[in-house]
C-alpha cells in the first residue's frame, strides 16, 4: 500500500501539480505533485531511477515535461521558462564546470549570464568566495581542483544571481567531514529568506537538516510531509540490543521484525508496537541464553527505516 501524507504550508513559491513524463512507453514521471515554501529545506528523496533528476531538471527549464504545471513564485514554469529561470538556482548531480577557466573568472562569467552589473558581479563573487569556503583555491584553474572544491565552485554558481529558488542535487557529494559540517552550515543560512530543495541519498544529512520530506519512486510521489509528522506517523518502536555474544535472529522471531544493526549479531534492532511488554521478554531471552548485556534503547524509526519501508511497500 502506498504511504501518502499532505504538506500543507501558507505560501508556497513552488508548486507542481500531476507532472509526467514518458520515455518512449516509460513513465518516468506519473502526476508527480508536491510543493516547497521559503524560509523551509525539502529534502527530496528517492532510490536511483526514482524520478528525482527529471523532476528537477523539469523545474529548471532542462527538460519538457510531458503534461502537468510548474509555479515558480506563481508564475507557469513550463510556459515561460526564461522568465522564471532567473529566480531559480541550479546544482546537477553531474556538476557542469569550465575546467580550464580560474574560479573566479568562472564565477564572474556566469554572473554575466545572467545580465549582472560588473559591480554586482565583483561584490557577489567575493561574497561567496568568503560562504563557500573558497578563499585558498580562487585563483586556481578548477581543473587543478579535488572533488570536493568542485562541488563548492558549483553552489557559488548556483547562488551568483541570488536566486528565490535553489535545487541543489546531491551537494555534499566528495566532501570531508570538515567540509560537509561547512556546506550543511551553509545551506541552512541559503534556505532562511529562500526555498530550498536538497536532494541526497544520505538520510543523516536530510535529519540534520531538512524540516519537510518528498520521497518519490518508480515515478510516484509516496509520500510529502513535515519531516517530524513523517516520523511520527509511525506506530512502531525500535528497541536496540547490544549484547557481548552474537545472538541468532529466530531466538525473537515471537517479538516483531527483528534484524542485526551496525554492529552485526551483536547488535539486535525490533520493531515493536508495545515496547514495554517486548521489553519484559528480551529480558527473559538474555537470561535464558546466558547473554551479557551491554546496552537496551528505545527510540523511534530513523528515516532510513522508513525510507526502505516506504518504497519497498510501493
Amino acid at each position: 500500500m502506498r504511504v501518502i501524507f499532505s504538506l500543507v504550508l501558507l505560501f508556497m513559491s513552488l508548486e507542481v501539480s500531476r507532472l509526467s513524463k514518458l520515455y518512449g512507453s516509460q513513465k518516468a514521471l506519473d502526476e508527480v505533485s508536491f510543493s516547497a515554501a521559503p524560509g523551509r529545506i525539502l529534502g527530496f528523496l528517492g532510490p536511483n531511477g526514482a524520478g528525482k533528476s527529471t523532476t528537477m531538471k523539469i523545474i529548471t527549464g532542462y527538460l519538457e515535461a510531458g503534461g502537468g504545471e510548474v509555479k515558480v513564485l506563481g508564475i507557469n514554469a513550463l510556459e515561460n521558462p526564461k522568465k522564471v529561470s532567473p529566480s531559480i538556482g541550479y546544482l546537477p548531480e553531474h556538476n557542469p564546470l569550465y575546467l580550464d577557466m580560474y574560479v573566479r573568472e568562472f564565477l564572474e562569467f556566469s554572473g554575466g549570464i545572467y545580465e549582472m552589473k560588473p559591480a554586482d558581479i565583483r561584490r557577489r563573487v567575493a561574497e561567496l568566495i568568503q560562504k563557500t569556503g573558497l578563499q585558498p583555491e580562487q585563483h586556481k584553474k578548477i581543473g587543478q581542483l579535488s572533488k570536493g572544491y568542485r562541488q563548492r565552485v558549483g553552489l557559488a554558481r548556483a547562488l551568483i544571481h541570488d536566486p528565490q529558488v535553489v535545487i541543489l542535487d546531491e551537494p555534499t557529494t566528495g566532501l570531508d567531514p570538515n567540509q560537509l559540517v561547512d556546506i550543511r552550515n551553509l545551506i541552512r543560512e541559503i534556505a532562511a529568506n529562500k526555498t530550498l530543495i536538497l536532494s541526497t541519498h544520505i538520510m543523516q544529512e536530510v535529519e540534520a537538516i531538512c524540516q519537510d520530506v518528498v520521497i518519490i519512486n518508480k515515478g510516484k510521489i509516496l509520500a510529502a510531509s513535515p519531516l517530524s509528522e513523517l516520523k511520527a506517523a509511525s506506530s512502531q518502536t525500535e528497541l536496540i540490543l547490544e549484547t557481548e555474544e552474537e545472538m541468532e535472529l529466530d531466538w525473537f522471531e515471537n517479538l516483531g521484525k527483528a534484524r542485526f544493526g551496525a554492529k552485526g549479531k551483536k547488535e539486535l534492532i525490533l520493531e515493536t508496537s508495545d515496547p514495554a511488554e517486548s521489553r519484559k521478554i528480551l529480558m527473559q531471552v538474555i537470561a535464558s541464553k546466558n547473554l551479557n548485556l551491554t546496552s537496551l534503547n528505545q527510540g523511534r524509526k530513523n528515516l532510513e527505516t522508513l525510507f526502505r519501508e516506504i518504497t519497498q511497500a510501493q
